[in-house]
């Protein structure tokens, strides 16, 4: 009866260790490689808790913050105007150097043409207070002069940027203007008393525009202007 017993026993035990292989192969053993249940490997997790400088809170995974990628054109890359284009980037991330020029180039030809006409009201949206003031106080004493002032913008050559940078929320940049140009003044009875309709120069303007980038308003305005001699 005993020895039943003991080949029973046996015969249990043999089972048993049939059945822990067999689990044993289905559900694979741990390796140190495997996410744990909140995803995170066994090996990086000792490895977290054996560097006291990192605390990993509980089903929580630190990832490096994406860092966005600002496209500089080439042309500023590597010059003193790279730190400001990256600044005016930053706050507004749509801007393209090479469109503001070409909105830059077209505003300067309709400022000077409706300046030459004392035309106030196209000039008032262009610029700001203190500009439209000098620009609007010249118009009034040369109509007061009774004198007309002709203007022909001959060659514009591309402008450039000669700085740009943030002042606060305001994105400002100064533009330089290479012209060639033609200016006549005349007086009441249409005689030439300055320049010449025949004679080209050559100007040099700085402009500096600006614009809040927290504005819905795309348009920048005329802050300031000087001449180059």
């Amino acid at each position: 009866m005993d020895g039943f017993q003991f080949i029973d026993i046996i015969l249990l035990a043999m089972v048993a260790g049939f059945i822990v292989l067999r689990l044993r192969s289905v559900l694979g053993r741990r390796t140190g490689h495997e996410p744990d249940r909140d995803g995170v490997p066994t090996e990086g997790r000792a490895q977290d808790m054996n560097n006291d400088k990192v605390v990993t809170l509980p089903g929580v995974h630190r990832r490096p913050n994406p860092i966005t990628k600002l496209d500089i054109e080439p042309a500023y890359q590597g010059t003193p105007l790279e730190a400001g284009m990256l600044a005016v980037k930053m706050a507004d991330p749509s801007f393209s150097a090479e469109q503001f020029l070409q909105g830059a180039a077209k505003a300067f030809e309709l400022i000077i043409s409706a300046y030459a006409k004392g035309d106030a009201d196209t000039l008032r949206p262009l610029l700001n207070s203190d500009v439209y003031a000098q620009f609007a106080r010249a118009i009034q004493e040369r109509e007061e002069r009774k004198e007309t002032l002709t203007s022909e913008l001959v060659v514009l050559k591309p402008p450039r940027i000669e700085s740009i940078d943030m002042k606060g929320s305001a994105a400002t940049v100064a533009v330089i203007f290479q012209s060639e140009q033609t200016n006549a003044v005349k007086n009441a009875d249409g005689q030439l008393i300055e320049g010449s309709p025949d004679h080209v120069e050559s100007v040099t303007d700085v402009w500096t525009f600006s614009r809040d980038t927290n504005s819905a308003d795309p348009n920048w305005i005329l802050i300031a202007t000087r001449s180059v001699d």
